[in-house]
């Protein structure tokens, strides 16, 4: 009997988005196959790591062992505070150099072309320059030039890319959603400040938009911050309690597709 095509998108949301780790732990540990993926900033970056054949524990590992200051190559700031050569060299590494359509789980990679607004998807090609594009938040990373155009964060047009897999062929569409703003952050530093007003922009735009997946899951991730990698054991937590609650509805939808 033909299985359903599970497609997974994963929001943005920063260092918030290292959740999704959790959502992808409960996923495999309960045999939910994942056969597509499309991401958004961090979730490109995560979503990455798995369609590269990495397991969760060893993305863990990584996480863990992240330091910003390593991977934070300051410049003169004009269009930007950090290049991001260093997070494309991780990214390139840890995806064995190949290109996106090589990966062991297609792969979806949503930017914004600053200069036209349009939505750019990555379905191939380099992998560390869509994921570098992805995650280039305005006013923190310089835009990523590529192919002619001035790339920035896929947030800004799509934070939680449900129709990218959509376009992909999946057939059940999880998705999850880090976009929780934590209501009593204080900035402290100028990347807070660029950080809290995306995400209460965004918040806004995903809290009036209609995201049509089938199953879609928010951690609780109201009390993390989007720009410090301190509680990461915990977000993953988060992350693999609200899938876990998830499980049953999931298969629920299996089970229906499979006898429709």
């Amino acid at each position: 009997m033909a299985k359903p095509k599970i497609g997974l998108a994963l929001g943005s949301g920063g260092a918030r988005g290292l959740a999704h780790l959790g959502v992808l732990s409960s996923l495999h540990k309960h045999q939910i196959e994942v056969d597509m993926i499309a991401g958004s900033s961090m979730g490109a970056l995560v979503g990455s790591f798995y369609a590269a054949g990495h397991d969760v524990a060893t993305m863990k590992k990584v996480a863990k062992a992240f330091k910003r200051r390593l991977y934070a190559d300051y410049t003169v700031p004009k269009l930007g505070f950090l290049k991001g050569d260093r997070v494309r060299q991780l990214v390139h590494a840890y995806t064995f150099g190949k290109p996106i359509e090589e990966l062991q789980i297609p792969l979806g990679i949503v930017a914004c072309d600053l200069q036209t607004g349009e939505k750019i998807v990555f379905r191939k090609g380099s992998v560390s320059d869509a994921v570098r594009a992805s995650i280039s938040i305005p006013g923190i990373f310089i835009p990523q030039r590529l192919d002619g155009r001035l790339l920035v964060d896929g947030a800004v047009v799509d934070r939680i890319p449900v129709s990218v897999v959509k376009d992909m062929g999946a057939d059940i569409i999880i998705a999850s959603d880090v976009s929780r703003v934590r209501k009593t952050e204080t900035a402290v530093h100028i990347f807070d400040v660029i950080m809290q007003s995306m995400d209460i922009l965004q918040n806004e735009l995903v809290r009036h938009q209609t995201i049509a997946a089938d199953i879609m899951i928010r951690p609780s991730l109201e009390t993390y911050s989007s720009s410090s990698f301190a509680n990461i054991e915990e977000m993953i937590s988060a992350g693999e309690e609200a899938t876990n609650r998830m499980i049953s509805k999931i298969r629920k939808e299996i089970e229906n597709w499979e006898g429709s």
